[in-house]
């Protein structure tokens, strides 16, 4: 639950496959592929039967004329304007024969709050009992707050640095936080990715920089994304990248030293939906390489996130006679460099040693409605840069309030 309560317990068995013996009259050197179990299957032979069709890009979205089916392993998620349609819904499998349990409304959902406010209409989506939980398990409850989760400075290898000599599981403590930055808490993203490289050898330096992260957390429990639902459909992406961040962060001798790092953050309708922070794979030798090869990154999920909801928009909202709702998409990016390179298309002698995959996305840039627009934003409103590095307080507070609202 969110609040940290125990609704119902659930057993789950994960099998480590590249630990398996030479037993091959036991077949246990064989390779094999998961599969959706026969419920499931036969679930989605209902929803098929009902009129249901999967989503183009994520088969786990189902949709038809007003309402929307999201399943989750063995939880199944209704959104409709009307209740009615969603107890036909309910009605009409349990008429094929399968049992359901009513879990209620989307308040529990996976241990995130959803709180609406009446007047105004927005929503808070929050995880306290998930947090309570984690600075309990590492005995920081009572902790001194920190008012941001990461230091300006990198946090790197550390290979001559002291073991940790904490009792608490660092892998645990950093998969919750995980879980946490990936659901309500962009803001401690690019601090829990940096911690989390750390998993199998933490130093002393890295539970350090994981307790920063729980002082943090400990005095912003109650805070998560504030999310101000708007009329009309638009997507924004705010895409950044620190060039060579872990520079003498890690050691020289590391390949990692020279690697720098991509954030973005996209939106619909000004509601935070999808956020990264990621070591970039191919090293580049300037800003501008950089920050193009951010915005490439972001731009694989923008154009396929703008299809999917076309689709669904399609579908459930749209009138089957009108023409597709075309959904404004507008990527911000404040690289001069980059923003040229992906609106004018032009190669030059200092860019023609990029690979030529990153300019994929060419042919969808554009400023006509069927496009994506790429415009410039200035550096102090791009909401993707607590995402790439640590920043002040001033800096940081004032980036989180534009992504996250508060």
């Amino acid at each position: 639950m969110p609040d940290g309560t125990v609704k119902k317990y659930k057993g789950r068995l994960c099998v480590r496959g590249d630990l398996g013996t030479e037993d091959h009259n036991a077949g246990e050197t064989d390779t094999h592929a998961p599969v959706a179990a026969l419920p499931m299957v036969r679930l989605f032979l209902a929803f098929g039967e009902l009129g249901f069709i999967p989503c183009t890009h994520d088969p786990c979205l189902l949709i038809r004329k007003g309402i929307l089916v999201v399943v989750y392993c063995d939880d199944c998620g209704i959104g409709c304007k009307n209740p009615d349609d969603a107890e036909q819904l309910i009605q009409d499998l349990k008429d094929k024969g399968f049992n359901l349990t009513r879990e209620g409304t989307f308040t529990e959902f996976l241990g995130i709050k959803f709180a609406k406010d009446k007047d105004n209409g927005m929503i808070t989506l929050t995880q306290k009992g998930l947090i309570d939980k984690t600075l309990a398990a590492a005995d920081m409850t009572d902790c001194n707050p920190n008012y941001i989760p990461a230091s300006t400075n990198a946090l790197g290898l550390d290979p001559d640095g002291i073991p940790m000599t904490e009792t608490w599981n660092y892998r645990s403590i950093v998969g919750m936080l995980q879980y946490l930055a990936g659901n309500t808490r962009p803001d401690i993203t690019y601090a829990v990715i940096q911690v989390a490289r750390f998993s199998n050898a933490p130093k002393k330096s890295h539970a350090t920089a994981v307790k920063t992260i729980l002082q943090y957390l400990k005095c912003t429990s109650n805070c998560g994304i504030i999310m101000k639902p708007t009329t009309g459909f638009e997507i924004n992406c705010y895409v950044d990248a620190d060039f060579g961040g872990l520079f003498h962060s890690d050691p020289d001798s590391e390949p990692t030293s020279a690697r720098s790092r991509t954030g973005y953050i996209i939106q619909l309708n000004g509601c935070p939906l999808i956020w990264k922070s990621q070591l970039q794979t191919q090293i580049t030798i300037c800003t501008q390489e950089a920050e193009y090869q951010a915005l490439t990154t972001a731009m694989r999920v923008v154009i396929p996130l703008r299809q999917q909801l076309t689709q669904v928009l399609s579908t459930v909202i749209s009138n089957p006679q009108e023409p597709p709702t075309l959904i404004c998409a507008t990527v911000f990016e404040d690289s001069n460099g980059a923003l040229s390179l992906a609106t004018n298309q032009h190669i030059t002698n200092r860019t023609r040693y990029y690979l030529i995959k990153w300019h994929w996305f060419w042919s969808h840039v554009g400023d006509s409605p069927d496009k994506v627009s790429v415009v410039k934003i200035a550096t102090d409103e791009q909401s993707a840069d607590y995402l790439t590095k640590g920043l002040s307080r001033e800096t940081f507070e004032k980036i989180r309030a534009l992504s996250q609202g508060w």
